[in-house]
């Protein structure tokens, strides 16, 4: 916990150099591309930056021009390639934290996002977006004279850029996200009856600041509730419990001994995802008056998730936050986290 602090402190300075960046690179692509706004500089919290391990941040970028979501009527099954040629055989219907997304499913919109570089038969289609919105983020590193700061990361098919800070480099996937503060997504069956954590009056209001898509696959948006997480997380004590510094604790030793690297297979999204069903098994105070205790019994979680490979998302019950994860790289964390477990210390053996 004392090393906690310190953490905190670094990774502050980090963000604060993002942030700078952010700004910048997403200030003039709003003024190349009306249809993205530029992410604000915050001295406080920034909602759209989420830090998932001291050196890869998420940033969503959210867009412009689409207002009034309503969910789609009609289930139909898309049949085009990414050229807008027809295929013989329709593409898969999305599951668990993927949609698709249609002009029209808005009160008001855009001409642009009727336009052919983002739409297809009325769909927006997230490649799309981020073909138009990769060739926008490098025209801004040059514009910005950012270029001995910044570079583009090709490796991806999201867009990915690395970033020198003053501490050290770090890697931002810019995500470009359609966020729908007025409403909560079906897929989303939450909370379930009988849930005594967060009381029926809290996950209500987290429900009213709604959710988010975002672009990171081909056909397919991203259901995100990362607004609705940090609800979450800030009123987590409340009732003086210990849940938050267990959850700080979770992290360094994550980062320190158990999944250390630039690009770690469990993320400080994983982490808070144990914590959020830990709560809810355990409700009461009692539970995380001992702070002890109370850690081990979120390691244990942890451990059996990441040796079974299935943390199940928090809000969308069916999806599993690991289905995509490399699987000797959970096993080796698996091990290092029972080792841990027969003997809590700091070090690893």
């Amino acid at each position: 916990l004392t090393q906690v602090s310190v953490r905190r402190q670094q990774i502050s300075q980090i963000v604060e150099d993002v942030q700078r960046v952010v700004h910048q690179l997403t200030t003039e692509i709003s003024h190349q591309d009306i249809r993205f706004q530029a992410v604000p500089y915050s001295d406080t919290y920034n909602g759209n930056i989420k830090v998932l391990s001291p050196s890869q941040f998420l940033v969503t970028v959210p867009v412009r021009g689409l207002a009034g979501y309503r969910e789609a009527r009609e289930r139909r099954w898309r049949c085009y390639t990414l050229q807008g040629a027809r295929l013989s055989c329709p593409l898969r219907d999305p599951e668990g934290l993927q949609q698709w997304l249609e002009v029209e499913q808005f009160m008001k919109s855009l001409w642009q996002w009727h336009e052919a570089d983002v739409n297809i038969e009325g769909d927006i289609v997230p490649a799309k977006v981020l073909q138009v919105f990769r060739k926008l983020v490098e025209n801004a590193v040059g514009t910005c004279h950012l270029s001995g700061k910044v570079s583009m990361l090709t490796h991806h098919s999201a867009v990915w850029v690395a970033v020198e800070t003053a501490t050290w480099q770090v890697e931002l996937e810019l995500v470009p996200a359609v966020e729908i503060p007025t409403a909560w997504s079906e897929k989303a069956r939450w909370p379930p009856c009988l849930r005594r954590w967060p009381s029926r009056q809290r996950a209500e209001c987290i429900k009213s600041f709604g959710f988010a898509l975002l672009a990171r696959s081909q056909y397919h948006w991203q259901l995100s509730f990362l607004q609705a997480e940090q609800v979450l997380l800030e009123q987590l004590d409340e009732d003086g419990g210990c849940r938050g510094r267990c959850l700080q604790a979770l992290r360094q030793m994550k980062e320190d001994v158990w999944c250390p690297g630039k690009r770690p297979v469990i993320t400080s999204h994983h982490l808070q995802t144990v914590l959020f069903w830990t709560c809810e098994k355990y409700p009461h105070l009692k539970d995380w008056r001992v702070f002890s205790k109370a850690f081990l019994r979120l390691v244990r979680k942890l451990h059996k998730c990441v040796s079974q490979h299935f943390l199940r998302h928090y809000f969308v019950r069916k999806s599993n936050l690991l289905q995509s994860a490399n699987s000797g790289d959970l096993d080796a964390v698996a091990q290092r986290l029972a080792l841990f477990l027969k003997n809590p210390q700091i070090s690893p053996p």
